[in-house]
């Protein structure tokens, strides 16, 4: 430390009220004579003796707010006064007032704010896509396009393995305590199963039609699913996604529509859990505002040229039904209602929930297209990823449903490496999932709270979001 500075102040005695002689540091000596002298700054007094003049205060205006971590360690307020012919000498703090600290707010928003050109705007997900549906298609590797038919045959085996076993377990432990975890696994294999035929619909399960349509039936006509007559509407669905007429499933009805349901219509559409139980009667009826059958070949759903199809499918539908009668009389109603019934409702439940979750149910309000405003892409891109934890790779990464909604022929093994790849592309138009827990028990509120908000949109324009 270095020795205190002895210095005669008798020059300033006439000034002083008692003659001072300071035995303290210099700095410290200066701050205490010139807070004793009324009207005179130090900087003043030592540029007078110098015979210099004083410079024009240049002054900074005082900075306020919230000053931004890249300029310090930690955010932190700052308010000083400070001018450069100070002479690093303390002066009272000016307080700004409430127009002065707006000014400076305004003038300083390079520091405390994101300059003009970065600063982010609302994004708005009805506005058409700066990029096309090319750009998507070309950040995709070659490889995702790839379908393997001995691949996708090991799914199969797996998931008919595992139905078959579940079955063997629970009749030869037919315990009541264990039954009820059965109805639980095994309607989610029937979903599995589902999925599978969805695939074979799409024609990413092979490039071989004969193969997609053998599998597709099996899997399907298994769970009492019209295997044509199902594709057939879902290919419409995918080809209309995000149109308030022409889409398919979970599309949104008009205002007018929606007034004239009746209150059964209303309980199994928007009261919780009746809409998870719909499916079996959108495959005789369709959606309100929609009629026909997907077991009808005159169906309005249907061109001539897949009458013979839907036929086929219908027949095999029939036939599934009758093999389950002839159980029904082999092994008794109320096994055959513990073996299949009950699980092919949880699987009903499963298709409802996840088909739903797909197009519903985000925080902000997604937009619905009519007349020119509707596009195959920007219908596409209104669509949902979900993460189900466990479930995804049961039921073969279904959640990841963006791309697999743009671009169905891509191999559900894919999907996730696909989507990766094209999320640079689409920037704000994914929406990033939710993390799961091992259960996806997150998704059941949002799916009850979608139900009590998201009931029809507006007859008119071509833009619209759900009302209640």
């Amino acid at each position: 430390m270095k020795p205190p500075v002895t210095l005669n102040i008798m020059l300033l005695s006439p000034l002083l009220p008692n003659q001072v002689t300071c035995q303290e540091p210099l700095s410290f000596f200066f701050l205490r004579t010139f807070e004793l002298l009324p009207g005179i700054s130090m900087e003043s007094f030592l540029i007078s003796k110098s015979g210099l003049k004083p410079l024009p205060r240049i002054c900074i205006r005082p900075i306020t707010g919230l000053v931004p971590r890249n300029y310090f360690s930690k955010p932190r307020f700052l308010h000083t006064s400070k001018c450069f012919s100070d002479l690093k000498v303390t002066t009272p703090l000016k307080v700004a007032s409430v127009e002065e600290d707006e000014e400076i707010n305004e003038r300083m928003h390079g520091i405390n704010k994101l300059g003009e050109q970065e600063q982010e705007t609302r994004f708005d997900p009805a506005a058409p896509p700066p990029f096309n549906l090319a750009d998507v298609r070309a950040s995709i590797p070659q490889h995702c396009w790839v379908k393997d038919p001995w691949k996708s045959m090991s799914y199969v085996v797996r998931d008919v393995a595992l139905v078959l076993s579940l079955a063997a377990a629970v009749v030869y432990v037919n315990n009541w305590l264990v039954w009820p975890l059965y109805w639980v696994a095994q309607g989610t294999m029937f979903w599995a199963l589902f999925v599978l035929g969805h695939d074979c619909g799409h024609g990413s399960f092979s490039n071989n039609p004969k193969l997609n349509s053998l599998v597709g039936h099996l899997l399907h006509s298994s769970i009492l699913v019209p295997y044509h007559g199902w594709r057939i509407s879902h290919r419409i669905h995918h080809q209309n996604q995000g149109h308030v007429e022409n889409d398919e499933s979970w599309h949104p009805l008009t205002e007018k529509i929606y007034m004239n349901l009746d209150n059964n219509e209303l309980t199994w559409l928007f009261k919780f859990p009746f809409p998870l139980l719909v499916y079996p009667f959108y495959l005789w009826g369709r959606s309100p505002g929609k009629t026909g059958s997907h077991f009808d070949p005159n169906s309005e759903l249907f061109v001539p040229s897949e009458r013979k199809d839907v036929i086929t499918s219908s027949l095999c539908w029939i036939a599934m039904a009758a093999i389950l009668v002839g159980l029904g009389f082999t092994m008794g109603p109320m096994l055959l209602l513990k073996l299949y019934g009950v699980p092919y409702w949880i699987f009903v439940i499963w298709l409802d929930f996840v088909t739903y979750m797909h197009h519903h149910g985000h925080q902000d309000k997604l937009p619905w297209y009519r007349g020119k405003e509707w596009s195959y892409l920007r219908g596409g891109l209104t669509t949902l990823d979900r993460d189900y934890g466990w479930m995804n790779n049961i039921h073969h990464d279904i959640g990841t449903h963006v791309i697999h909604h743009l671009f169905p022929q891509i191999p559900h093994y894919r999907l996730i490496e696909a989507t990766k790849a094209a999320k640079p592309v689409l920037g704000k138009y994914y929406r990033e999932p939710e993390r799961s827990g091992p259960l996806p028990f997150h998704l059941i509120g949002v799916f009850i709270r979608s139900l009590k908000e998201d009931h029809y949109v507006s007859d008119t324009g071509d833009v619209v979001y759900y009302q209640n």
